[in-house]
């Protein structure tokens, strides 16, 4: 069953005069969910009693997570309110709202740990100030500097997750890698300023989290249908809705960021960009 979106006003008008927001994706990433029972049934065999989930957006895996345990309670973390509000509408349909709080504040720094598990599937940066760096306790294992780029945010993001997670517990970390160093033309269709040290190859991020004080349980990566699955829900509900919609006041800025989106994904990152879960085990 697909969550839909909640409404909105722009300029005045009602969500019924706007696209619909996401409700072809039940998560905000490629991620089938067969894959997610998977994680989901790793994670809960541990049996938490805390959940934090870093960049929740609407949530889903974290309430996936708390059906399958049902003594934890969860902290879902993020600035986008309209995803919030999902997923507290969500939670309440399940059972499940008196179990999880969704709270709209920055995840840099936050107080909201430790937890028996924390998710961070896609939201590395959520962790990081705007100097790159992050707000954590505890010393850096390792004790190594770091070159900026994709590398240092990487082994930041990872520093952070390391002070946040208890003893015995587990961090998923989902982050995108370079499946193959991509060429000037297709670095040159993906997102604005986009380089070739965004991202690491998955070895490297596997390395990082070890250096981080990781062990690192198992590693996944979506695969070519995850991926055309997220993208084409991603667009489907603007793509239906400039089908009908070409007169409306809105649809040309639709319609020119819609397909800028598109030819990004097609001409620029696939099967170039690939997202990796990771199963992380905190050295004690």
């Amino acid at each position: 069953m697909r969550p839909r979106g909640g409404g909105r006003t722009v300029h005045g008008m009602a969500d019924t005069d706007l696209p619909p927001r996401l409700t072809r994706l039940t998560f905000h990433g490629p991620l089938s969910e067969e894959r997610a029972a998977r994680l989901v049934a790793r994670l809960a065999g541990r049996e938490p009693a805390t959940v934090l989930d870093i960049g929740c957006g609407w949530g889903e895996l974290m309430l996936l997570l708390l059906e399958a345990a049902p003594g934890a309670k969860g902290v879902g973390i993020d600035l986008n309110g309209d995803d919030l509000a999902r997923g507290r509408r969500n939670a309440a349909g399940r059972g499940l709202l008196e179990r999880v709080r969704f709270l709209e504040e920055s995840a840099t720094g936050t107080p909201h740990g430790p937890a028996d598990v924390v998710l961070c599937v896609g939201s590395g940066q959520a962790l990081l100030g705007p100097d790159g760096n992050a707000e954590h306790g505890g010393p850096a294992a390792g004790g190594e500097a770091v070159t900026p780029g994709a590398l240092s945010a990487t082994t930041e993001a990872l520093r952070a997750l390391r002070s946040l997670v208890t003893p015995g517990g587990r961090v998923l970390f989902g982050e995108g890698f370079w499946q193959r160093t991509p060429t000037p033309e297709e670095l040159a269709a993906m997102w604005p300023g986009a380089r070739a040290d965004d991202h690491l190859p998955l070895a490297d991020v596997a390395e990082a989290a070890t250096a981080a004080g990781f062990r690192v349980e198992a590693v996944e990566t979506a695969g070519e249908s995850e991926w055309e699955d997220f993208e084409s829900g991603y667009l489907a509900d603007v793509e239906e809705w400039l089908a009908t919609h070409q007169g409306h006041s809105l649809a040309d800025s639709t319609r020119e960021r819609v397909d800028r989106h598109r030819a990004s994904w097609l001409r620029g990152y696939r099967s170039v960009l690939g997202l990796a879960y990771l199963t992380l085990i905190p050295v004690v």
